[in-house]
């Protein structure tokens, strides 16, 4: 584990990840993970187990796009319910006329419709996280 290892700050860890990736990092949110910040890069929202009452330690930050096939707006409400309902620290950042994989340059060769790199997303995005990091650290 992470926080066991001696070169670890237990006071300064964050979850980050991209697509599942980001799923990922915030279903260790909801278990409760001793987190500073949680951050979701065009990441599900959805959850099998959603969190409990106060269990969501961290500040939560998803990055969505907008026009996301993977990620449509009642999964975005569903999201938000549940954050509102736990008493979760959270934002959601939408990113008007943006698809899935937005950060990454190279998803346009899979001809997906819904698919597509956005530089200013991809920039924006990073620099959304960098200021909750600035925040919570």
């Amino acid at each position: 584990m992470l926080a066991a290892q001696p070169q670890t700050d237990v006071n300064r860890l964050a979850a980050i990840g991209y697509c599942f990736g980001g799923t990922t990092a915030l279903e260790l949110g909801r278990s409760g993970a001793a987190l500073k910040a949680v951050v979701g890069f065009h990441s599900g929202l959805g959850s099998a187990k959603p969190a409990m009452s106060g269990a969501i330690k961290a500040k939560v930050l998803v990055n969505i796009g907008a026009d996301d096939p993977i990620i449509p707006p009642e999964q975005r409400a569903a999201f938000e319910t549940e954050m509102n309902d736990v008493g979760a620290d959270w934002r959601m950042i939408l990113y008007g006329g943006v698809g899935h994989s937005f950060t990454n340059p190279d998803v346009g060769a899979l001809g997906r419709p819904g698919f597509a790199y956005d530089a200013a997303a991809d920039r924006r995005s990073w620099a959304a996280m960098i200021e909750l990091f600035g925040e919570v650290f």
